[in-house]
């Protein structure tokens, strides 16, 4: 159809910061050489709009755009061509623009490259090439650098839509939109253009299917043009194949296979392939996922269904049922339901005997639900093939499918069901708000029919409520149970009034779950100590009476405590629980013909298991303050993992080992989670498991582990698009990376965390990074910048952090604020923490409580605290800890003139701190020895160490943009004497400004990391 929406054309490219930066490393290079880049990419990518934007973007000079053919100017020589970019360039830069170059002929292409290599010779100029990523590369450029346009991030191909369109897209639209693009922009464009404002505005149903064969085909343009006709039908299988694949490649031998049933009298080969597909082993791939649908949407529809026909009987042959069954469906000759395929479509989707991977039984439910004519079966359907599209870390799919289902008339556990499924794909990855939300009314909707299911549904919604620091809500929905829904006569979800039990938006269930805790009022939050667990409490006894007013919005009611830590109530990491209701990690529904909701294929849940009850109980125990009742229901759900491998199981057993404090188990539980989460092919649970082993490592003091496991965690969730849990990865990344010396790595890591955190309503990975930044500001010697951060996080106002994270960044506040010359802001949260410490749950508070007083304290009394406080930390353990309080303590003597006592105190700190790879830490523990005159072992370099311990020291904080007057306040000296040593400074070091000492400061560091780089490996 033709669409009649005029598209805008983009004003800005979006997301492509790496390759832009790539881009930008190239021109500024011009200032003093040469330089040449290849930008690939599969056709739609921008690879053209970002030679554009280069272009655009260059101001020092002329850009020159070359392209294929005499009558477009491509010299065929490389001196020929040489001589075109001087003579263009003259005395300025030059900026010369190839797009696709890969259609030269092949002498253009090797000028082309031989000239890249000579090109100092023509003056400075810069060589910007894009070629098709559809392909391989040819062997001319295969030796230049490479540059290469990936998919958009769903957040950048999100802001795309919206400014295309004006954000006036239907939400079920967008998320169909997004979806049906993969990230490929031009895709994306496209797509909009086909539709008409109603449609995308949700006033008309969509065309089926939207991105038809001539939208790809227009996308891919002259990517998709076959030699012969045998090229095509291998084309064609492969493409076809892929469609019921677990990934983009396919067995060879099935493709050769099927194209002897397509034409027995040939015989087929894989030794020379189209340049489009890809041979790796036994394996085929295309090059580009869009030319893959594009081949298979525009074959002819006989040879396609021909195609498919052909590997459903090898596969059927090969005793592979599922695929088979999605191959046979997909050779029917039009799309009118088919009961009795879709019914064994959905029975072989649902055997958990069958081996199959979560997307591929997606994808048959999907198939299933497409060929059902009973609209209740056939929103069920759509909501399995969701459950496992979520399963598969795959939300971009799965939010289609649910609005598939919500198209369907359907009863209210069905509506239930879909709810739960799009609450949990918002938990990971959208704002928690809406997730609590829908979270509730999931519950509503299951509490007649599935109860067990419901309570698994609000026990989501709490662990929302807590993501987005609403203490109230949390408790609020770990103590009521859901409200049914009512029903019309039909049994049919029906209206409900607002009244007593309903909200004001007329949603049953939902209604003041907020604010239904009698007497609701403001209570103080305990926390554990530093560093962090995961987003748990530490110890099932954390859970102190409040002392003070929290900040408002975080209230929760007279008498009632709350569990300190970073876990919500336990059950966002373990969704699968959730979704199978309670079935064997990895499996899939059971097949009843008799079961509630339609004949064969329907999704049976059996009872949600114990540890759900169990992990309720007891965190709704912790969050009151009855500890009788927290600790032998959190310790049923550890026990119960012993004999269980269950992914869900483990992952709810590693949360109540990390509230219960025992952080072995934790560890224990989180690395079988991980090991069985994998197994199972459950890709939406591995950044969960990676999340709890980060933070239980970061609870036991192992930095270098929390950071390994952080790391692929990250990777993980931004993999299966979750975008809030990779918020939490980011966090623990800083957090590691503060205690190091890495303050472009905390800073990257601060930054991603919060651009997700302020977005979604995250306000706990929110102050865990605020946190992370201010303690690395504390490390490098800014204690007047820390302590401006932290003020924010754990002062009475709006602005506090998570009512379960602010106190652990009390002892770091108190030290910042009091080396900042601000003790007097420390006095109410500092009796906060004291009553926190006198509850004796943390062995580490009456340390870091120690030490807090003895950083306030009067001379006389400072002595004796600071001496208590290592007296605690040897009883409690934890190098990191007792470093920093000998760290202080020692600087306290160095000042007092009692140099053989600091001298001791400061060596013991070193050894703690380079025992736990606390870096900046050392570097300052270092830099006090050095101030006494001891000679410890040094991390400087080059001319650097010409300096005095004191000048180097000074150095250092001006190298970091301190003014002398905030150096002198760091390092208790007058302005005066600052003064002196920085003219000596730049007198051994031969400066003339700030800016020059930064750089040879910079340099020497660098030079250090480069050597400890080497004496590891």
């Amino acid at each position: 159809m033709t669409g009649e929406t005029t598209v805008r054309t983009a004003v800005r490219i979006h997301g492509r910061s790496a390759q832009r930066e790539a881009v930008r490393a190239l021109l500024d290079g011009l200032r003093a050489r040469s330089g040449h880049l290849v930008v690939t990419g599969e056709p739609g990518l921008g690879r053209t709009a970002l030679l554009q934007w280069a272009a655009d973007s260059f101001r020092a000079g002329p850009v020159l755009r070359l392209g294929p053919g005499e009558d477009r100017g491509a010299p065929t020589t490389a001196g020929e061509l040489l001589t075109t970019l001087q003579k263009a360039a003259g005395e300025a830069p030059l900026l010369v623009c190839v797009d696709d170059a890969h259609l030269w002929d092949a002498p253009a292409r090797s000028a082309l490259s031989h000239a890249a290599e000579r090109l100092h010779t023509a003056g400075r100029v810069a060589l910007l090439l894009s070629v098709a990523g559809h392909r391989a590369v040819d062997p001319e450029f295969a030796r230049l650098p490479v540059v290469r346009l990936d998919p958009l991030a769903p957040s950048h191909a999100d802001a795309l839509l919206d400014e295309v369109t004006d954000g006036s897209t239907d939400p079920a639209v967008r998320e169909h939109l997004l979806a049906e693009a993969e990230g490929n922009p031009a895709l994306l464009l496209a797509l909009v253009r086909r539709l008409t404002p109603a449609e995308l505005r949700g006033l008309r149903p969509l065309p089926r299917p939207t991105a038809d064969a001539g939208t790809l085909a227009a996308v891919a343009g002259s990517a998709l043009t076959c030699l012969s006709g045998d090229a095509c039908d291998l084309l064609l299988t492969v493409a076809a194949a892929v469609r019921a694949a677990d990934g983009p490649d396919v067995d060879t031998r099935l493709v050769l296979d099927a194209l002897r049933h397509l034409d027995p009298a040939s015989a087929p080969t894989a030794n020379l392939l189209p340049d489009v597909l890809a041979g790796a082993g036994d394996r085929l791939r295309f090059h580009s996922p869009l030319l893959c649908r594009a081949v298979h949407a525009t074959a002819a529809p006989d040879r396609r269904r021909a195609a498919h026909r052909a590997l459903a009987d090898v596969l059927e042959a090969d005793g592979q049922p599922l695929p088979a069954l999605l191959h046979r469906s997909w050779s029917l000759s039009g799309p009118a339901p088919v009961a009795r395929l879709a019914d064994r479509l959905a029975a072989v989707a649902a055997d958990g005997t069958t081996p199959a991977s979560h997307g591929l039984r997606g994808t048959a439910y999907a198939r299933a639900a497409e060929l059902t004519a009973d609209a209740p079966v056939r929103a069920e359907r759509y909501t399995a093939a969701a459950e496992q599209a979520l399963l598969a870390g795959r939300p971009d799919r799965a939010r289609p499918l649910l609005a598939a289902a919500r198209d369907c008339a359907a009863p209210a556990v069905v509506r239930g069901r879909a709810e739960r499924v799009r609450g949990l794909a918002e938990l990971r990855d959208g704002p928690v708000g809406d997730a609590h939300q829908s979270l509730l009314l999931a519950a509503s909707l299951l509490a007649e029919d599935a109860p067990a299911e419901a309570a698994s549904a609000a026990l989501a919604a709490a662990d929302a409520a807590w993501a987005a620091g609403d203490l109230s809500s949390c408790l609020a929905t770990l103590s009521l149970g859901p409200a049914p829904v009512p029903r019309d006569a039909a049994g049919m979800l029906g209206p409900a009034a607002p009244d007593a039990a309903t909200g004001a938006d007329g949603l049953p269930g939902a209604v003041d779950l907020a604010g239904a805790v009698d007497g609701a009022g403001p209570g103080g939050v305990p926390v554990p100590t530093d560093p962090p667990g995961p987003r748990h409490a530490a110890d099932p006894r954390q859970v102190v009476a409040p002392r003070h007013a929290n900040a408002p919005g975080h209230a929760t009611a007279p008498g009632h405590a709350t569990v300190p830590g970073y876990a919500a109530p336990g059950y966002a990491a373990v969704p699968s629980a959730v979704l199978a209701g309670g079935r064997t990690g990895g499996a899939t529904p059971r097949t009843d013909a008799g079961a509630r909701g339609g004949p064969g294929g329907t999704r049976v849940c059996g009872a949600v298991p114990d540890p759900v009850r169990d992990h309720r109980v007891g965190m709704r125990a912790l969050l009151e303050g009855r500890l009788d009742r927290a600790a032998p229901s959190l310790g049923q759900v550890v026990e119960r993992a012993r004999t269980d491998d269950r992914p869900e199981t483990l992952l709810r057993a590693a949360s109540a080992a990390l509230l219960l404090g025992n952080v072995d188990a934790a560890r224990r539980a989180g690395a079988r989670a991980l090991a069985a989460t994998r197994q199972s092919g459950s890709e939406a649970l591995v950044p969960q498991a990676l999340e709890y082993l980060a933070y239980a490592e970061l609870r036991a003091g192992r930095h270098p582990q929390a950071r390994a496991h952080a790391e692929e965690g990250l990777r993980t969730a931004l993999r299966a698009g979750q975008r809030n849990t990779a918020a939490h990865h980011q966090a623990v990344l800083a957090l590691a990376a503060s205690i190091e010396d890495e303050p472009a790595a905390v800073a990257r890591h601060v930054t991603a965390a919060l651009a997700t955190a302020r977005r979604h309503g995250l306000a706990q990975a929110a102050t865990l990074a605020e946190w992370a930044a201010a303690r690395a500001d504390l490390g490098r010697g800014r204690p007047q910048d820390a302590a401006d951060r932290l003020g924010l996080l754990v002062l009475p106002g709006p602005g506090r952090g998570h009512f379960a994270v602010w106190r652990l960044a009390v002892p770091c506040f108190v030290e910042a604020a009091a080396l900042a010359g601000r003790p007097e802001d420390t006095h109410e949260v500092l009796t906060d923490f004291a009553g926190w410490a006198a509850f004796g749950a943390d062995p580490q508070a009456a340390a870091q409580l120690a030490r807090c007083h003895a950083l306030l304290a009067p001379p006389d009394r400072a002595d004796d605290l600071y001496r208590r406080a290592l007296a605690r930390h040897d009883e409690a353990g934890g190098d990191f800890e007792r470093a920093r309080t000998a760290l202080l303590y020692g600087k306290w003597l160095r000042r007092r003139r009692r140099p053989r006592e600091a001298r001791g105190r400061l060596g013991t700190a070193l050894a703690g701190f380079d025992r736990c790879g606390a870096g900046v830490w050392a570097a300052q523990a270092r830099a006090e020895l050095r101030a006494l005159g001891a000679a410890p072992q040094d991390g400087g370099a080059g001319t650097l160490t010409g300096l005095t311990p004191q000048q180097l020291r000074i150095a250092r904080h001006v190298a970091e943009g301190a003014t002398n007057r905030e150096v002198a306040l760091t390092l208790a000296v007058s302005t005066r004497t600052v003064d002196y040593h920085l003219r000596k400074v730049f007198a051994v070091l031969g400066v003339r400004s700030r800016l020059e000492l930064a750089r040879m400061v910079e340099h020497a560091d660098r030079t250090r990391g480069d050597r400890r780089a080497g004496d590891r490996m």
